[in-house]
């Protein structure tokens, strides 16, 4: 793989993201979950919007495992708890370990390397993000919302993205 097909890969993760909250946030009925979906949808859209810039694409796909996941979270639970805990916990980790895995295959490109820098930057800040916004709840001991949580892991280690989304998938 060349510089731009990983750069457009990291892209259509960000993508992903970016659509999936979008789409998603007007159907959640916690507010407080609403707002930090749309924030986080926001950020997300913004690293999309410049890496495309970068690599000179308009309108990349989304990654497919990453919209499909966070549709299934927001299908599991309207509050918007399951679609937060995908995002900081299943698929931001994977996210990051993505955009470490990118970075060899930019060779001394300084602005790509500043980009995947920022943008794993952003994803860490949403992650957190999603920790402030729950930090005073109670925990979720409901087993079926906890089994579907675990579920969503299993959907991507059965996809073959047990660590990151890869660069081939």
């Amino acid at each position: 793989m060349d510089r731009d097909e990983v750069l457009g890969h990291v892209t259509s993760c960000f993508d992903a993201l970016y659509r999936s909250l979008g789409e998603s946030a007007p159907h959640l009925s916690n507010d407080a979950f609403v707002v930090c979906v749309y924030e986080m949808g926001r950020s997300f859209g913004e690293v999309s919007l410049e890496l495309r810039t970068l690599i000179g694409r308009e309108e990349p796909e989304p990654l497919p495992i990453i919209a499909a996941l966070l549709e299934h979270a927001v299908l599991a639970d309207e509050t918007g708890a399951m679609l937060l805990y995908a995002v900081a916990m299943v698929v931001g980790p994977r996210l990051l370990v993505t955009m470490v895995d990118a970075r060899p295959f930019m060779g001394d490109d300084a602005t790509a390397l500043a980009q995947l820098d920022r943008a794993a930057e952003i994803c860490v800040a949403q992650m957190h993000l999603v920790g402030e916004v729950v930090k005073n709840r109670a925990p979720l001991e409901d087993p079926s919302w906890q089994a579907a949580a675990r579920d969503l892991t299993t959907t991507l280690e059965s996809a073959g993205n047990a660590e990151s989304f890869g660069l081939t998938h």
